[in-house]
């Protein structure tokens, strides 16, 4: 429901209307009687996904077939454990080359407005070949991801039971995109308080929502992804890149280089908050270190504002309360 509202807008209009985006996700909540009246949105289950194939998807993703020198899969630079990111600053390839950005997580990626950080693929079965093609990633193509698997006689008798056509470029990307659909993180303790579950949630993160909406940070952090339906620029109450202090990058551009319009430089595609307190590096360049440093920076850039250490806790208290629950996630 986001994305139809947000997909109405420029990058720039986004951020201009961010607080009337988060106003508009308030009614969409009526599906459900016993849903709170809130800006965020519990995570629906997933639907209409072929177990098989999820189960192939999930094979795919943490084969290292699929990388020219067999070096890395799609799980290297989407760690699980850590929500579906990695701690590399920036990303690594194959042969140990530099991504030119930080990964973004794969968890819940199919609510989102468009896919990578600058928004170039419309969703995830177009997202598929930026990794593969790519020279700094897994520098490979279909053609031979294609020969070495129909190769493997075991994988090509159970991928026949799922596909009949057996193994093609539509049918891996069909698979993979099922896997990534089903990469979604329900039941967490605060979709739990939304739907009524008055215990669901501790003092201390019913607190941090409160300052996380008063604060403003909820104006680009709402809907079901708790972000992810809009663009917004880096730096909206002051030059991020230049007190950052390294030279500005061609991936710093953000939508720029998708669109090639001056007004649409440095804006990124907001991101998740569902996962954030299971990383380890934040921002699309990995800047800040610790979650508690990237609501400092968020803070300052985003809001102009500073929050002191007390309310940075409930804060983080109310992040950590969006976790849910995925059998390749954690304690889950």
């Amino acid at each position: 429901m986001g994305i139809q509202y947000a997909s109405l807008f420029r990058p720039r209009e986004l951020a201009r209307g961010a607080l009337l985006l988060a106003c508009l996700a308030l009614p969409l909540v009526g599906w459900a009687q016993h849903v709170r009246n809130e800006p965020i949105l519990p995570i629906p289950r997933p639907t209409g996904l072929d177990p098989e194939k999820v189960a192939l998807g999930q094979r795919l993703f943490f084969d290292t077939r699929l990388s020219r020198d067999q070096s890395i899969s799609c799980v290297s630079c989407h760690r699980m454990a850590l929500g579906g990111t990695d701690e590399h600053v920036p990303s690594l390839g194959v042969a140990g080359r530099k991504g030119g950005i930080k990964s973004p997580t794969v968890f819940n990626s199919d609510f989102n407005i468009a896919q990578f950080w600058d928004g170039r693929a419309r969703d995830l079965h177009e997202q598929l070949d930026g990794p593969v093609h790519n020279p700094v990633e897994m520098d490979n193509d279909w053609p031979t991801i294609v020969h070495r698997l129909q190769a493997d006689e075991a994988f090509r008798a159970r991928f026949l039971e799922a596909y009949p056509q057996g193994i093609n470029e539509a049918a891996l990307k069909d698979a993979l995109v099922q896997f990534e659909r089903s990469l979604v993180t329900p039941d967490s303790p605060f979709d739990r308080w939304l739907k009524g579950d008055e215990k669901a949630l501790s003092t201390e993160a019913r607190e941090g929502y409160a300052l996380f909406q008063s604060y403003g940070c909820v104006a680009c952090h709402q809907g079901v992804n708790v972000g992810g339906n809009l663009f917004q620029r880096m730096g909206v109450m002051g030059d991020y890149f230049k007190d950052r202090g390294t030279p500005t990058t061609r991936a710093d551009l953000g939508r720029f280089n998708v669109t090639g319009d001056e007004e649409d430089k440095f804006y990124f595609k907001v991101p998740s908050l569902r996962l954030v307190a299971l990383q380890k590096r934040f921002f699309h360049d990995g800047s800040a270190a610790t979650l508690d440093e990237a609501i400092q920076t968020m803070a300052r850039y985003q809001l102009g504002r500073t929050i002191p250490p007390t309310d940075r806790a409930r804060i983080m208290a109310f992040l950590r309360s969006l976790v849910g629950h995925h059998p390749l996630l954690p304690e889950s």
